[in-house]
């Protein structure tokens, strides 16, 4: 019974060593044979460095609302600037239709002004027009004085003719002096009404001219601050903010695309995603750049199914990552795809799926490649049982 014993004891002895030499193996092999120590402290900065990117994610998400806030409200305020400018414009408007009628209603014997253009034209003759229409004047002036001088005179020759005709005993004819006075009356009266009329028109010309001058000229200032309103509302958007939500997208895009790459450099090193850049308007397209082609841009849909994969696997676990800033996604699925990996592409998938699991993150795999159960420790299998039913074993 001894002997018995001790033989059994031999063989345990022998198993167990046999198993010592195998978990050694393993543990040699796990982590490149690093110390548990060394693995923990590299773990240890690793989720340090990650609790402070996600601080200063968190930090810098909130400035960016904070932000937004801001321009909402500016937005706002402009809107509401751009809606007092078109009152005054419209209001500016009615006073100048105001003007036109005051104008037609009290200078009918001058020339209509119909609108604003030609309100304009009137106002664009410079003062060489004006210096020139003063010269006209002082020249009826002028002829004015010389046919008072000429009145006097014949005024005198009439008195000298009437005392030379007494002396010699012979009557004027007085009603052909008295037509030819009221004659040169009527001439002298229709002249100086004439040189009145042309002062009262210059003056009222200046006075109109002024104030329409001071019209344009608010008219084109409330014009230039509409402009310029104008042209900031086309910059930022309507009222739905449509194009200033494109506008942000863009940085949330940029930032995605950023964790994106970070995990596409441990699937397919080639491959680095970028936004289409569009300056003409917000663009939210997506291209690849070759990096083993010397930086060439392609179109996502040259890469093939594989690739396509591996980047569709990048951006899911960027958004993944890009979500945790605000709620932590510690669960993921992935639903077949794995099918078109060869075996090398297959195990980087996978050991960038390990990589998120020793992370902390549970990672589901729906596929029926039978190369990955060797990879995957703990499996939900359902198989069907007939009858349309089916059988549900979990295995670890």
């Amino acid at each position: 019974h001894a002997a018995a014993a001790a033989s059994a004891a031999l063989a345990a002895f022998a198993r167990s060593e046999a198993e010592l030499r195998e978990r050694r193996l393993a543990r040699a092999a796990l982590f490149e044979g690093r110390a548990v120590g060394e693995i923990e402290e590299v773990l240890r900065r690793a989720v340090a460095g990650a609790r402070d990117s996600l601080a200063a994610r968190q930090a810098l998400a909130g400035d960016t609302a904070l932000r937004e806030t801001r321009v909402r409200s500016s937005l706002t305020q402009a809107q509401e600037r751009i809606g007092a400018l078109q009152d005054d414009a419209r209001d500016a408007g009615a006073r100048l239709a105001d003007w036109f009628e005051d104008y037609a209603a009290h200078h009918a014997d001058l020339e209509p002004v119909a609108n604003q253009a030609q309100l304009s034209s009137l106002l664009a003759v410079g003062a060489a027009w004006l210096a020139q229409e003063r010269t006209a004047l002082a020249e009826l002036d002028a002829a004015l004085d010389r046919a008072a001088a000429v009145l006097a005179e014949r005024k005198t020759q009439r008195d000298l003719h009437e005392e030379s005709a007494a002396a010699d005993g012979a009557m004027p004819d007085a009603a052909a002096v008295a037509d030819a006075l009221e004659a040169v009356l009527e001439e002298r009266s229709a002249v100086h009404e004439r040189a009145t009329g042309l002062r009262l028109q210059a003056a009222q010309d200046d006075e109109r001219r002024a104030r329409a001058q001071s019209m344009l000229a608010e008219i084109e200032r409330q014009q230039a601050i509409e402009q310029r309103w104008g042209r900031l509302s086309e910059l930022i958007g309507s009222a739905d903010g449509k194009k200033f939500r494109n506008y942000a997208q863009q940085f949330t895009l940029d930032v995605l695309l950023g964790y994106a790459n970070s995990h596409l450099g441990q699937l397919a090193k080639r491959y680095r995603l970028e936004r289409v850049d569009n300056a003409g308007a917000p663009s939210l397209g997506l291209m690849v750049r070759d990096q083993d082609m010397g930086g060439e841009i392609r179109s996502v849909n040259s890469l093939s199914g594989g690739e396509s994969f591996l980047v569709s696997l990048a951006l899911a676990l960027g958004l993944a990552s890009l979500s945790s800033n605000r709620v932590r996604v510690e669960s993921l699925f992935i639903d077949e795809g794995f099918g078109s990996l060869d075996s090398d592409t297959l195990g980087i998938a996978m050991d960038a799926l390990d990589a998120l699991q020793s992370m902390g993150r549970k990672v589901g795999v729906i596929s029926h490649v039978h190369e990955m159960t060797e990879r995957i420790a703990a499996k939900i299998q359902v198989r069907p049982a007939g009858g349309g039913s089916s059988a549900v074993s979990v295995g670890v």
